[in-house]
């Protein structure tokens, strides 16, 4: 047990040292910004910490690192376009109802965890839900907006709660 401990320890930081570099510039050259590229580089090698992946026997290190690179990589162009959107939304408010910096980081902050709870529905199912939920809409109004029956929408809701509840349970 121990030397598989000190075995996987020193893949890891073999693969920290021989390949952080690499991913770091391929993150550089896709981002265009290298404060950004070293986040999400570390953020690559906390995943592979983490991860259940056993990195001893790795045989495509670059691969594997890419690719989490790449997930990484949405994630971070998905939180951005939805903060985006977010302040878009706020520069049309009075400026009376503006909320203060902490209250801003609050919402985005739950704005980004409800995003990433939805991730992987499928679009329709994910604004039934959404219309359902935000703007309170019953049934047949969702079925109405989404142009399809009152049944599909009791499907779709199912689906998202039973996604909300997987996701939560995990």
């Amino acid at each position: 047990m121990f030397d598989t401990a000190v075995s996987s320890e020193q893949a890891f930081h073999d693969l920290y040292r021989d390949h952080r570099p690499w991913l770091e510039q391929w993150l550089r050259r896709k981002m265009g910004n290298g404060w950004d590229a070293a986040d999400l580089s570390q953020d690559a090698f906390i995943r592979v910490l983490t991860s259940s992946q056993c990195i001893v026997d790795l045989q495509e290190p670059r691969a594997y690192l890419k690719t989490i690179g790449k997930r990484l990589l949405i994630n971070f162009h998905k939180r951005r376009s939805l903060e985006q959107a977010y302040l878009d939304a706020l520069a049309q408010l009075p400026e009376a109802c503006v909320p203060s910096p902490e209250q801003r980081w609050l919402i985005l902050e739950t704005l980004q965890a409800l995003d990433e709870l939805l991730d992987g529905l499928p679009p329709v199912v994910r604004r039934a839900f959404l219309l359902s939920q935000l703007e309170g809409l019953g049934y047949r109004e969702i079925a109405e907006r989404l142009e399809v029956s009152e049944r599909s929408v009791k499907r779709y809701m199912a689906q998202a709660y039973e996604h909300c509840l997987l996701v939560e349970l995990c």
